[in-house]
């Protein structure tokens, strides 16, 4: 029995399947799967790459977000709140997955605050011809060897800081709004607009000079590297870390959801429909990639073909020797803007919910606390003259140990130690559409953690004996690994209050074992 002593606000939920697919569609599809999936996939063998990706996408990447969703829809709440109802001590695992989004959020905000920039830079071209100089030197003032022989600084920058604001503001108002009002309507919005902005991007770079040999480099496969381990765990990274699954976004939509309502169809929609505009990136970038390597005489290779490299020095030189070049630099910084808005959205309304649910606030007490709090981290860590530096770092290290880790931990307790899997499974059948199999057991309870597994150990052994990106190992002593001890004194930290808000709770439907056990106790 709970010893909660305040009574919770009704649930907020989505007024409909579709606020909940374009919402579920506004987080998986972010920044990342614009300039990440092209370089990922012509590093690793090209066109014969699709192969690992669709095994990953089908193997990994929706039965995952099935488990994310049965647990946010079943356990109604957001991640403390759900792993809590799975088994009490649980509700660390949650807040985990809630401290990863917290170092996500103060850094991803300042990626959309340079998209924001970059996208007023496009009426005017003013990175000029220069757009390596302009990104890293004038709007970033990024020190010469900052990260390996410089520490951080609080030298602001005001071509950062103010948009910063901006973005913080914007995102503190559409989650104060609430999940109808806010994030649902914010998503309905920008998505349909996504889609059309970056659809007539990739059209208009299809026509241009040079795009057949840029998609030719992307898609021509080599067969042989599927024989490469690495190009098998490149793909299951890619679809883990484009999906927005296992820290705690998708438990927290699914938690909106109606009782009654479709959570598997919906789930491949969302899943597909993620992968459908990585694809639409890949045709794109690499058509713009040709054009400008044909323009320029310069090898493909040469070029930043994925990250910051390409979104903010590789995409304004193309944008440069496009006809009507401003116009569609607006497009694409635009759809960067909208892309990575939606995604700082759903982070956000992770801690948010968590918050609420907890400590018994309000919508708005949460929010309002949460923006304070962590807009001015991220003010004052990224709005500097060496913020680009700490973003890498800390975006490396929580990506790839602390959410690998959470997708981990998941499988382990809920699945393995805790035997969750056939009644999330019976949820999902019992309320959806398409039907579940079995085949979903192996695939979170094997395939995921033992690849997750292997990428995991595969990076730490890797850091342990090469200091990423060759930065100063004091430093990433303090921003890359404090951040992972970080999220696990989070954990910890925010597991010990009692709860403060009360809420009669039955899973529902009734799950016939425990129905079974129910019975078996009456009549003793």
């Amino acid at each position: 029995m709970s010893t909660d002593n305040t009574t919770a606000a009704p649930r907020e939920q989505f007024t409909g399947q579709v606020g909940f697919i374009l919402s579920a569609i506004g987080s998986a599809v972010g920044l990342g799967n614009i300039w990440r999936f092209p370089g990922v996939a012509y590093e690793n063998g090209g066109g014969a790459f699709m192969v690992p990706y669709l095994v990953a996408l089908l193997t990994a990447g929706i039965p995952i977000l099935f488990l994310d969703y049965a647990l946010g829809h079943r356990f109604r709440g957001g991640a403390p709140q759900a792993f809590r109802r799975v088994k009490g001590w649980l509700e660390s695992l949650g807040w985990f997955q809630v401290m990863i989004c917290v170092l996500i959020a103060v850094y991803y905000a300042a990626v959309v605050a340079w998209a924001a920039s970059f996208f007023v830079y496009s009426f005017g071209l003013d990175w000029g011809d220069d757009p390596e100089g302009f990104f890293f030197g004038e709007h970033l003032q990024l020190p010469k060897g900052a990260g390996v022989d410089t520490v951080l600084t609080f030298d602001f920058v005001a071509a950062v800081l103010i948009p910063l604001v901006l973005v913080w503001l914007v995102v503190i108002a559409v989650l104060a709004a609430g999940v109808v009002k806010g994030v649902q309507r914010a998503n309905v919005v920008f998505i349909p607009l996504l889609i059309v902005a970056f659809a007539a991007l990739v059209v208009r770079a299809l026509t241009l000079d040079g795009a057949v040999d840029g998609l030719n480099l992307l898609f021509t496969p080599d067969w042989g590297a599927l024989g490469d381990p690495d190009v098998w765990i490149a793909a299951y990274g890619q679809i883990f870390f484009s999906l927005s699954v296992a820290f705690g976004i998708m438990i927290t939509y699914a938690s909106y959801r109606r009782r009654r309502s479709n959570m598997t169809g919906p789930g491949l929609v969302v899943a597909f429909s993620n992968s459908g505009f990585e694809l639409l990136a890949g045709l794109g970038v690499f058509a713009a990639i040709g054009f400008l390597a044909a323009e320029s005489g310069t090898a493909v290779a040469d070029l930043s073909i994925a990250g910051v490299g390409l979104a903010f020095v590789t995409f304004p030189a193309i944008v440069s020797e496009m006809p009507a070049g401003a116009f569609f630099g607006a497009l694409f910084f635009g759809s960067l803007v909208m892309a990575g808005f939606t995604s700082l959205v759903s982070i956000l309304q992770v801690v948010s919910a968590a918050l609420q649910e907890k400590f018994a606030l309000s919508r708005n007490a949460a929010t309002i606390g949460l923006g304070v709090v962590l807009g001015t981290v991220s003010v004052f860590g990224f709005s500097t003259t060496t913020g680009l530096v700490l973003l890498d770092t800390v975006d490396a290290f929580v990506n790839n140990i602390g959410i690998v880790a959470s997708a981990i931990f998941m499988c382990v307790f809920v699945i393995w130690l805790y035997r969750k899997g056939p009644e999330l499974r019976y949820h999902l059948n019992a309320v959806s559409t398409m039907p579940v199999g079995r085949w979903w057991y192996v695939c979170v309870g094997a395939i995921v953690p033992v690849m997750l597994i292997v990428m995991l150990a595969q990076y730490i052994v890797t850091r342990i004996n090469e200091p990423y990106e060759g930065y100063d190992t004091t430093y990433l002593l303090y921003a890359g690994w404090g951040s992972v001890a970080l999220l696990l004194l989070g954990a910890i930290v925010f597991t010990l209050p009692r709860w403060r808000s009360r809420e009669e709770f039955t899973a529902w439907p009734s799950y016939p074992v425990d129905s079974a056990a129910e019975q078996k106790g009456a009549v003793r």
